[in-house]
């Protein structure tokens, strides 16, 4: 089901700030950063080899990312597995037995058709189910 890891998302306080640490000092070069209003949330787009780091800074106080670093820290918020087909995923996903927190796919950071899968079944990881029209 899955291809290779899309990327690793990382909650975080403030971006800016953020940076400075994956710029500065990892020296990996910022790609670009984009609002998603949908998820409440700007991204900061890191690529390291085939993936990539984004760094999720919350835009409103009742995102998912807000509460989990509120509940849990700045950290791994989630990992995102490139997918050919995030419905044909989804459909897989759910045969398999797990439960899904997106039934149907939404819109993700950079145009990418994305899908969670409950992290109760994924032993306390969220997993996203990604798929990005260039992959193809």
């Amino acid at each position: 089901m899955f291809g290779k890891i899309s990327h690793l998302g990382i909650a975080v306080k403030n971006i800016e700030d953020s940076l400075k640490l994956y710029t500065d000092v990892f020296g990996l070069e910022l790609e670009g950063i984009e609002e998603v209003p949908e998820q409440k949330v700007k991204v900061a787009f890191l690529p390291i080899g085939e993936s990539r780091i984004e760094l999720l800074e919350a835009t409103e106080p009742d995102s998912a990312v807000a509460k989990f670093i509120e509940k849990k820290g700045e950290g791994i918020q989630h990992i995102a597995f490139q997918v050919e087909n995030v419905e044909k995923a989804i459909t897989s996903a759910k045969e398999m037995g797990l439960k899904m927190i997106d039934e149907k796919p939404r819109k993700g950071a950079g145009g990418a058709k994305i899908a969670f899968i409950h992290p109760k079944n994924t032993y306390g990881v969220l997993m996203e189910l990604c798929e990005h029209e260039d992959d193809h």
